[in-house]
């Protein structure tokens, strides 16, 4: 299978992804890394709610239609001065683009692996649940949520984090020990909403 690689520091409306901005080669195990077409080894499933999901995809968007012409334009501007050798301008808009082209290819292999998990309440603490826990005197409120929802600040705590795994199975009422460099933490589980 030969694919036709284009020159994207020249076309930034060059967009072999359908209209949802997902390439279909990353669901067949195919994706572009630089001017390469490498097969991906394995598909790994990507938890996240709904919300999560459009976000991905709004920022999948963002990334393809206002980034992507942004850093071609600044590419673009760049060669105009001059010498690319010590060009400071170009060499920095390359390193935007290859990072704006890494997380694009990252989100559409998410969005393509993404399994939407609903919340769940009541029971045992699972993937989506929100649950309150106390630990030496503090109520604190925790939702367990995939891997690239994870915002410990706010709460939510991946399922994949040593702290989200202790948590998974536990049930209201139940006590669970996390060990940490400082000592041994124990959660109160009071209440799974």
């Amino acid at each position: 299978m030969k694919d036709t690689v284009h020159n994207r520091d020249l076309d930034p409306h060059f967009c072999p992804w359908d209209t949802d901005g997902i390439d279909r080669r990353v669901s067949a195990g195919l994706f572009l890394e630089g001017d390469i077409v490498l097969k991906y080894m394995e598909n790994a499933v990507t938890y996240t709610s709904a919300a999560g999901l459009q976000s991905m995809k709004e920022e999948l968007q963002n990334r393809i239609k206002i980034q992507r012409p942004d850093i071609a334009q600044k590419i673009s501007d760049a060669k105009e001065m001059g010498d690319l050798s010590e060009n400071f301008a170009y060499h920095e808009a390359k390193e935007q683009q290859a990072q704006n082209e890494t997380r694009i290819v990252n989100l559409q292999e998410m969005i393509v692996n993404a399994v939407v998990v609903e919340g769940k309440s009541g029971g045992k603490i699972g993937l989506g649940s929100t649950f309150v826990a106390e630990v030496s005197g503090i109520k604190k409120t925790f939702e367990i949520v995939g891997a690239n929802e994870a915002d410990p600040m706010s709460g939510k705590i991946s399922n994949a984090s040593p702290l989200g795994s202790m948590f998974m199975g536990a049930a209201e009422g139940e006590s669970v020990d996390i060990t940490l460099p400082s000592g041994i933490n124990t959660y109160k589980i009071l209440e799974v909403k």
